[in-house]
């Protein structure tokens, strides 16, 4: 990037995150005014919800030109400085051997779809359950499991946004956007997409949108299934993380598209393993497969001693888990 395009890129950037930080910081103390996260009060003065809602919409609007402006120029956001070797353009990592059973995670339709790796069989074969803790199971006790990857946070923040998402960004230039911003602990308790942007928005200044939201179901369930205390190691991955660490570079082309898929299917290849057993069937698309793939990767590198963690040491909140993308 020039100096002068730099210098553009800049100040939009600090522009979109000035206005965005403004109109939360109204947005916090009309939610004070109130009395407390209710979205249907009216505060004094006669500010109603629906001036609340606005300000909710124009703050989310600023924070995608601000993650816009990221992603299109990402020297401006920082990502050119991050030690990832991703953001170094470095070259892929060795492929991987698979020395332990091991399953990577990710949501879909029918529920959990995982791609499990054992020793001398590195093509992934692919389980689907219902709940999460059903698939460990179930694969636990033919495999004898030693980690699982799962593409969903750990570790809810309790007024705060985590360092892993911030991290994970920065390593992704150009696929910034694909890391959503975990919701407080309390936000992702709320019964509407309102209520949880409201507490939110009081606890960390940051709005809720659709797609985090969309998700909160299957957080609350990994949550509650972690707190139970499974008898395996689990950690946290993404799959655009896993990828591009797999492949030196971030994948840019759709996940959804024939282009994204090859590029997938050769950074697995690359990384050590073959094309899964399966890519899609009933309640599961071939993106939901290759994501799971991804992950299981990084569950070997972590069963080997070899997964990077962001942030080192992880965060810990009120419940105790560690919080932290593992690579």
């Amino acid at each position: 990037m020039k100096p002068d395009e730099r210098a553009e890129a800049d100040a939009a950037l600090e522009a979109a995150r000035r206005l965005s930080r403004a109109a939360a910081a109204v947005e916090r103390r009309l939610v004070e005014a109130a009395g407390g996260p209710r979205p249907d009060r009216e505060v004094p003065g006669g500010v109603t919800a629906e001036v609340r809602v606005a300000l909710r919409d124009a703050t989310e609007a600023l924070e995608a030109v601000e993650q816009a402006v990221a992603d299109r120029h990402p020297a401006a956001s920082g990502s050119a400085t991050t030690t990832s070797r991703v953001a170094e353009g470095g070259a892929a990592l060795p492929a991987v051997e698979v020395t332990v059973p091991v399953l990577g995670v990710d949501g879909c339709k029918a529920g959990w779809v995982g791609a499990v790796l054992e020793p001398g069989a590195p093509r992934p074969r692919v389980a689907v359950a219902a709940t999460i803790g059903a698939l460990v199971e179930t694969v636990r006790r033919s495999t004898g499991l030693r980690v699982v990857a799962v593409d969903m946070p750990i570790g809810l923040p309790d007024s705060s946004t985590r360092q892993a998402d911030a991290l994970a960004r920065r390593a992704l230039p150009g696929k910034a956007s694909t890391i959503f911003s975990t919701l407080t602990r309390e936000a992702y308790a709320a019964a509407s997409r309102a209520e949880a942007d409201v507490v939110n928005r009081l606890r960390c200044g940051q709005g809720v949108g659709a797609q985090a939201f969309a998700l909160h179901a299957k957080v609350r369930e990994v949550d509650a299934w972690l707190r139970s205390r499974p008898t395996v190691e689990v950690v946290e991955a993404h799959p655009e993380l896993s990828f591009a660490t797999m492949a030196g570079a971030p994948l840019l082309p759709n996940k959804k598209t024939p282009e994204g898929r090859a590029a997938r299917l050769a950074a697995l290849r690359a990384g050590g393993l073959a094309s899964p057993s399966v890519l899609e069937g009933s309640g599961y698309a071939a993106d939901d497969v290759l994501d799971a793939c991804a992950v299981a990767w990084t569950a070997v590198r972590h069963a080997a001693g070899d997964s990077v963690s962001r942030p080192d040491p992880p965060e810990v909140f009120s419940d105790g888990l560690p919080a932290a993308i593992r690579t």
